[in-house]
């Protein structure tokens, strides 16, 4: 076994993976239950980051984008944990194994890994992610009850929401962008710091190369 194939976060993705959840309602997504190791999944909901405190809430991610949160090669050097999770998610047998799961390809694909902190009053208008985008995913961390209404919503072709996924620490979603993968998070209390790590793989004309992992 090679040493990245002995990364805890390798295995414990992979068999995660194998029993995901798969929904075709309104579209192809898979719900995803403890897609990383306990300690792991503690480690980065600890982070020492500080959730921003001049986040402007308009519905877009991108009206923030000078402080938003990756997992860049400076930020991986400080938090071992990040490394490690970067390295899981560029190692080959995970790849593969996302595109024998979910049809995609990732082929010259490039890792992007967001450390999110949304805060009350943060919201997310019904979107679909950009076709640069190969895969997205995403892992909740918080473990706090009075977030289990925090999932991602998911809508419809129509707009019409479709349901909310389920929000607790290390479950996650995981879909293929396209046309139809209409999401986004209605406006709603947020009692406490909803944290997530969203995972992008991105093609080579991704243009923001500093957010890459």
């Amino acid at each position: 076994m090679d040493q990245l194939a002995a990364n805890p976060i390798v295995q414990t993705f992979l068999a995660c993976l194998a029993k995901a959840q798969h929904e075709t309602h309104p579209y192809d997504f898979w719900l995803i239950e403890d897609p990383l190791p306990e300690g792991d999944a503690d480690a980065l909901a600890d982070l020492a980051v500080d959730p921003a405190e001049n986040a402007v809430f308009d519905g877009k991610r991108e009206s923030n984008n000078d402080i938003r949160v990756y997992f860049t090669p400076e930020m991986q050097a400080r938090n071992p944990v990040c490394s490690r999770f970067a390295e899981a998610f560029k190692h080959p047998s995970v790849t593969a194994a996302i595109e024998a799961q979910t049809g995609t390809s990732l082929e010259d694909c490039r890792l992007r890994v967001e450390y999110c902190q949304d805060t009350d009053g943060f919201w997310l208008e019904r979107h679909t992610d950009i076709p640069v985008k190969k895969f997205t995913m995403l892992i909740y961390l918080s473990d706090d009850p009075q977030l289990r209404d925090a999932g991602t919503d998911v809508y419809d072709g129509n707009g019409r929401w479709a349901g909310t996924t389920p929000y607790d620490k290390n479950l996650g979603l995981i879909f293929i962008p396209g046309p139809n993968t209409w999401h986004g998070f209605r406006r709603r209390p947020i009692r406490g710091v909803r944290k997530s790590i969203i995972v992008n793989y991105v093609g080579p004309e991704w243009r923001d190369s500093w957010e890459l992992a």
